[in-house]
C-alpha cells in the first residue's frame, strides 16, 4: 500500500511566528518563504527579460499593496485582474490579497462585454489589466480605475508609487481568497468562491503524492485565472521557494525554447499539447526509417518495464538525445491535469525516461482532489486521493462506477450570488457532486468513466460515456477536434445512437493526399475518416461503436484549457 508524505507538518515550526490559524493565508506563506529564499528567483519571464528574487517581490507587492488601501481597498473588497501570464499579473495577485481584498481573477480572452458584465456582477472597482483590452474597458467601464499590468500605459503598476505602510486587516484563513469564474464545457459561468485555507491546504495536502524544493523551475504555461494553473504552478512554487518562469505563447516553438533557457525542472500542461509534443517526436523518428523506429519502440518497452517493476528509471539517460528535441531533459517531472489523457500518452512519455503523472479535480474543489505519486503512478488512474480528501461513489452500477462525491478542506464555499446553484452541487449532508463519473481501487486510486450530463444510453440500455471513446481518437494526427455524442435513434424509447463530430487537421490531411496522388476534398476526407471510425470501432465493446460520422467545416468553441465546449455545438 502507498503512504503519503505529510509535508504540511513542517508548518508547525512557522506557527506563533507567522500564522496562529491551522493554515497559513497566502500572504503569510509568502511571508514565510520570502525569509527563507530572500535572494532565489521568483518571478521570471524571456523577451523580453525580467525577473525577480522573492526579495524583490515582497517589497513591490507590498509597494502595491499599499496604493490599493491608499485608494480605499479595504477588507472583503473586490479587486479584478485580466492579463497574460507575467511577474505583473502575479504581482497584482499577490497585492490585492495583501491589501486584505478578495481577488477576481477574470479570463483575459473573454469579449471586453463579458468582462465588463463580470465586474459588474462582482462589484468590482478596481481592475489590474493588459493593454490589449485597456483602453477598450476604460470606454466601457468610465467608473472603474485601471491599472495597467503592461509597461506601454499609464498607471503601470511597477511605476506605482509606494506610499509607505498604510494600516489594513490582512485576511484571515477563513476569508474569501478569490472568485473564480469557471470556463467549464456548458458554458454557464458560475463564481466558485475559494477561501485563503482552500487554496493552502490543498497545496500541502497535494505535496503529499509528490516532493517539491527550492530548486524546482516551473513553467507557468496555462492562463494563471485557471484554477489548475493558479494552484498547481503559482501557489505550490510559492509553497516551496521555487522560481515560476512565464509563458507568453501557447505556441510549441516558443515553448521548447523558454523550457531550455528557463532550465524548467515542473512542466504543467493539459493533453492536448503533451499529445502534439509525442506525435512530433515519434514521427520524427519514423522519418528515420521503420528498422530505428522499431529499435526505439523496443527499448522504450524495455524502459517502461523496469521503470515500472522497479523504480529505476534508464530511460532518463538512453533517450537523453530525443528529450532534449522536446526541451526535457532537464525536466524532473511532466503534469497532465485539465482534461482525460490516453493512457498510451501516459505510458509513452513514462517509457522516454519522464516522471510523468497526471491528476484530477475541479475549479470548486481547489482543485486537486487526486494526484499520481511518481513512485507509484497507474496509467489509467487520474491518481491516489490527496490526503485528508474523502470520496464515496453514489449509486455504482455493476462495474463500480457512479457519480464521485467529494469532502475536504479544498471544497469552496459556494458560488457567489448563486444560492440555488449552490445547494444543487452539494448533497444535503454536505458532500459536492462533481457531475464526473469513476471507481475508485482498493487504493483509493480514482478511475474516471466521464461526465454524468453526457451520459449516452444506447438502444441496449447500455451507458456510454463519450470521453472514453474520444480518447481512442487524440492521437490521430489527420483529426484536429474530435467530439462524441448522442444521436436520437427512438424518441419514445429515449434511446440513442453514437456519433462523432471531426474537425480535420487541413495542413496533416492535405501532405498525406498529396502524397497519395488524392484531391483534398470532403469526399475523400469523409473517406479517410470512415476508415479511421472502423479502426477504432474494432478497438471497442458493440454497444459502445460509433454508427455516425460528421465532418466539420468551423473548428468547435473551446474553453481557455482548449476543452471543447461540448453543449454549444449544433446538434443538426
Amino acid at each position: 500500500m502507498y503512504k503519503n508524505r505529510e509535508p504540511w507538518k513542517d508548518l508547525e515550526v512557522y506557527k506563533g511566528k507567522y500564522f496562529s490559524g491551522e493554515w497559513p493565508t497566502l500572504p503569510e506563506l509568502f511571508n514565510i518563504t520570502t525569509d527563507r529564499f530572500p535572494e532565489r528567483r521568483c518571478f521570471s519571464t524571456y523577451e523580453p527579460d525580467l525577473f525577480f528574487t522573492y526579495k524583490e517581490a515582497h517589497t513591490k507587492i507590498l509597494a502595491v499593496s499599499n496604493y490599493l488601501k491608499k485608494i480605499g481597498v479595504k477588507k472583503g473588497d473586490k479587486v479584478a485582474v485580466s492579463g497574460k501570464n507575467s511577474p505583473e499579473w502575479s504581482i497584482a495577485y499577490l497585492s490585492i490579497m495583501f491589501a486584505g481584498a478578495t481577488v477576481v481573477p477574470l479570463d483575459y480572452q473573454l469579449h471586453s462585454e463579458e468582462i465588463a458584465a463580470l465586474l459588474d456582477f462582482s462589484g468590482v472597482s478596481i481592475l489590474f489589466l493588459d493593454e490589449e483590452k485597456f483602453d477598450e474597458i476604460g470606454r466601457l467601464k468610465s467608473n472603474i480605475n485601471l491599472i495597467s499590468l503592461a509597461p506601454d500605459k499609464k498607471n503601470y503598476i511597477l511605476n506605482l508609487e509606494d506610499s509607505g505602510e498604510i494600516p489594513g486587516d490582512l485576511p484571515n484563513e477563513n476569508d474569501l481568497a478569490a472568485i473564480l469564474f469557471t470556463s467549464g464545457t456548458t458554458g454557464n459561468q458560475k463564481g466558485v468562491m475559494l477561501t485563503q485555507s482552500n487554496f493552502v491546504s490543498d497545496c500541502f495536502l497535494s505535496q503529499g503524492h509528490m516532493a517539491l524544493s527550492e530548486n524546482d523551475v516551473f513553467y507557468a504555461l496555462l492562463p494563471l485565472h485557471h484554477s489548475y494553473s493558479m494552484l498547481a504552478v503559482f501557489i505550490e512554487a510559492i509553497s516551496v521557494g521555487a522560481e515560476i518562469v512565464f509563458a507568453k505563447k501557447l505556441v510549441v516553438t516558443q515553448i521548447l525554447k523558454d523550457l531550455k533557457i528557463g532550465n524548467v525542472t515542473m512542466f504543467l500542461a493539459i493533453p492536448m499539447l503533451f499529445n502534439k509534443m509525442l506525435k512530433a517526436l515519434m514521427n520524427g523518428i519514423k522519418e528515420k526509417g521503420i528498422v530505428i523506429y522499431g529499435i526505439i519502440k523496443f527499448l522504450m518497452f524495455i524502459s517502461g518495464i523496469i521503470k515500472k517493476t522497479t523504480g529505476k528509471n534508464p530511460g532518463k539517460k538512453m533517450f537523453k538525445g530525443l528529450l532534449a528535441k522536446l526541451s526535457l531533459d532537464t525536466n524532473r517531472i511532466c503534469i497532465c491535469g485539465g482534461g482525460p489523457l490516453p493512457s498510451s500518452t501516459f505510458k509513452m512519455f513514462n517509457q522516454l525516461g519522464i516522471d510523468f503523472v497526471q491528476g484530477y479535480g475541479l475549479t470548486e474543489t481547489s482543485p486537486i482532489i487526486a494526484l499520481n505519486p511518481v513512485e507509484h503512478y497507474k496509467e489509467d488512474s487520474v491518481g491516489a486521493l490527496t490526503p485528508h480528501t474523502e470520496m464515496k461513489i453514489q449509486d455504482p452500477d455493476e462495474t463500480g462506477s457512479g457519480e464521485i462525491l467529494v469532502k475536504g478542506p479544498m471544497v469552496m464555499q459556494g458560488y457567489y450570488k448563486n444560492k440555488d446553484a449552490t445547494d444543487e452541487i452539494f448533497t444535503e449532508d454536505g458532500w459536492l457532486k462533481t457531475g464526473d463519473v469513476g471507481y475508485l481501487d482498493d487504493e483509493n486510486f480514482l478511475y474516471l468513466t466521464g461526465r454524468k450530463k453526457s451520459l449516452i444510453v444506447t438502444e441496449g440500455g447500455k451507458n456510454v460515456f463519450p470521453e472514453e471513446i474520444e480518447d481512442h481518437f487524440q492521437l490521430f494526427d489527420e483529426i484536429e477536434q474530435v467530439l462524441v455524442r448522442g444521436y436520437v435513434l427512438d424518441g419514445k424509447m429515449k434511446t440513442e445512437g453514437i456519433e462523432a463530430l471531426f474537425f480535420p487537421n487541413e495542413e496533416f490531411q492535405k501532405k498525406q493526399f498529396e502524397k497519395a496522388g488524392l484531391e483534398y476534398n470532403k469526399k475523400n476526407i469523409k473517406i479517410e475518416f470512415d476508415k479511421v471510425i472502423e479502426q477504432v470501432n474494432r478497438e471497442l465493446l458493440p454497444y459502445k461503436r460509433i454508427s455516425r460520422l460528421r465532418v466539420l467545416d468551423e473548428a468547435m468553441e473551446m474553453t481557455t484549457t482548449k476543452k471543447i465546449k461540448r453543449f454549444k455545438v449544433s446538434a443538426d
